[in-house]
């Protein structure tokens, strides 16, 4: 009997449940839900509850905290790539007055522009919106603690800005803004700023019996484009696709590659622990592996939806309880469970559909200095450019149309590879931001920076 790569094993099945199981009954929580995703479908479901007969499925909603950040930055690089902002745009040259104008648009998405953590009381995720109708009470007396720009800071009032920046730009509340951009575009019907029946109710679980008491539900007003969102299993599993595939109706999937993109200067304990924030997105690291996607919390409620590019792999996981079960290293470990057990399948190797002659002659190995390189084609119609063997700076590079190719990665992103050819029309080298690539070490041939010592290579003697 074969097993369609649809179907996820039998055993593979059973861990992800125990993952589950183990995390709600340790982590005390009323109820916890989960789903994995693999090649773009979503190939299991599972929960726990508290209450005997009835569990929890994929249409349940659940508020996701501060996961309603990464759906508030798609907006912004909505609105971006329309041409109605550009990223270093500082805030005031489209909402004036707010005091931090200087903090530019994408220190705010990447909460390095030196606003405050929290508004200023009372604690804005236990008390209405209502309490906070202006960006000013969001704000405060003394929004900036330091210099935009100049360190990461996590700034639930900078993703309040950005909501007001949305409505400003497109004369429309966030929420319906929202609405009507990703949310019905990508079909996440169960997705809402007020919870929409059949929902999980919030609690909390006492820390030192097995007791629980009902959490509020506030309207968050102003604070919601930094947390306001309830959804689903399903709809974040769907929602997860999107992050690595895009959708042209909503963001391409290079503007959602700029999402995943570390744009935080990182505290050293980062470094060490191997966490980077993006636009909208963080970036983590569990048992070797790099996770992109979000975490998320509001009293009463847990979130994490991870995403393993490389594996092709995405695991969602909620639950209803304010602390408890940490759904970070849940999250990890469904998707490095589904890795490991059920190793990706890569696609057939086919060759290329078109070849351009030009640049076949331009394939094989170069030299940097003495620092012996390969240029590749690849079927996807970029060129590659690595060291032979052992790690050093590489990059794939995007054609421009005109001859020349722009990085896509690494150290050569956005810089220009370019071949520099001699009046009968061959290749002389590469030119790679000034940087010269010679099809022989120091070529002498070659217009090498600083010349070629006229004595050439010699012994010791």
């Amino acid at each position: 009997m074969t097993t369609s790569q649809g179907e996820l094993l039998p055993g593979t099945r059973r861990a992800l449940l125990h993952r589950i199981a183990v995390a709600q009954a340790e982590g005390r929580a009323p109820s916890l839900v989960a789903a994995v995703v693999r090649d773009g479908t979503t190939v299991w479901t599972g929960a726990r509850t508290s209450v005997e007969g009835h569990a929890p499925d994929e249409n349940v909603q659940y508020r996701i905290g501060s996961i309603t950040k990464t759906f508030t930055a798609v907006l912004v690089l909505r609105l971006r790539d329309a041409g109605a902002l550009d990223l270093g745009d500082p805030l005031e040259k489209h909402l004036p007055g707010t005091g931090v104008g200087e903090a530019t648009v994408a220190e705010l998405l990447a909460h390095t522009g030196g606003l405050a953590a929290e508004t200023p009381g009372p604690w804005w995720e236990r008390s209405p919106g209502s309490l906070r109708p202006e960006l000013a009470d969001v704000l405060g007396e003394r929004p900036l603690l330091a210099p935009p720009g100049r360190r990461f800071h996590y700034s639930n009032p900078g993703y309040a800005l950005l909501g007001a920046l949305i409505e400003k730009l497109c004369g429309a509340p966030w929420e319906e803004v929202l609405r009507r951009e990703v949310l019905e575009p990508l079909g996440l019907h169960r997705t809402s700023v007020l919870p929409q029946a059949p929902h999980a109710g919030g609690w909390a679980v006492h820390p030192w019996a097995d007791a629980m008491l009902p959490e509020p539900i506030e309207d968050l007003g102003r604070m919601a484009p930094a947390g306001q969102l309830w959804s689903t299993t399903g709809d974040l599993a769907r929602f997860a696709v999107f992050l690595v595939q895009g959708d042209e109706r909503v963001l391409s999937a290079a503007s959602l590659r700029e999402m995943r993109t570390p744009a935080a200067p990182h505290e050293a304990a980062d470094v060490a622990s191997g966490y980077a924030y993006c636009l909208g997105m963080e970036i983590r690291r569990r048992n070797g592996r790099s996770l992109v996607g979000h975490t998320g919390s509001l009293p009463g409620f847990l979130a994490c939806l991870m995403i393993s590019v490389d594996d092709d792999v995405a695991a969602v996981a909620m639950a209803n309880s304010t602390s408890g079960p940490l759904l970070f290293p849940v999250a990890a470990d469904l998707v490095r469970i589904v890795a490991e057990a059920e190793p990706r399948i890569p696609a057939p190797w086919k060759p290329l559909a078109d070849l351009d002659p030009s640049l076949l002659e331009l394939t094989g190995q170069w030299y940097w200095g003495t620092h012996a390189f390969a240029l590749r084609l690849t079927a996807d119609g970029l060129v590659s450019l690595g060291p032979l063997s052992g790690a050093g700076r590489r990059s794939r590079f995007r054609s421009n149309g005109d001859g020349t190719w722009t990085g896509l990665e690494g150290y050569y992103a956005g810089e220009v590879l370019k071949a520099v050819r001699l009046p009968d029309g061959s290749v002389s080298h590469l030119d790679l931001g000034s940087f010269v690539f010679t099809r022989q070490p120091y070529d002498e041939g070659v217009p090498v920076p600083g010349g070629i010592d006229p004595g050439g290579w010699r012994g010791i003697g």
